[in-house]
């Protein structure tokens, strides 16, 4: 790729996930990030949010709930909990997020999806209390 092309993929995925996480999330993961692990950052900014959630083959919250599914299957609690926050913004209802956590207790195994479950009420608490 040509570095404007890169920038701008980076730019794309940075919008898209401000929109979806949040831009006070997105400003937070930033500013904490190490010199370490800042190339991480950039990498999921631009590969994954730039290339992917940019292509509108399938909308934001389809892929919000595969995202669940997913993330759930690898029993990945605090990246489960982003992808709640950024499900609810993309339009997801309690009952979907519920649905597909137990779809996933039935192919990944309950231990997984009853983390989830625990993550998931947490991250619809805090976002309820939020609104008001």
């Amino acid at each position: 790729m040509l570095d404007g092309t890169r920038k701008e993929t980076y730019e794309a995925g940075l919008r898209v996930r401000r929109e979806v996480l949040g831009a006070a999330h997105v400003e937070r993961s930033l500013e904490q990030t190490s010199d370490f692990a800042r190339p991480i950052q950039e990498l999921v900014t631009e590969y994954c949010w730039g290339s992917i959630w940019t292509d509108d083959t399938l909308p934001r919250r389809t892929r919000s709930l595969i995202n669940l599914a997913m993330l759930t299957a690898l029993n990945r609690s605090h990246e489960l909990g982003v992808h709640v926050r950024g499900a609810l913004s993309n339009g997801v209802t309690r009952e979907e997020i519920q649905a597909v956590l137990l779809q996933a207790a039935v192919y990944v195994g309950v231990p997984a999806a009853l983390e989830s479950f625990r993550v998931a009420e947490r991250v619809i608490a805090e976002s309820r209390a939020d609104e008001r």
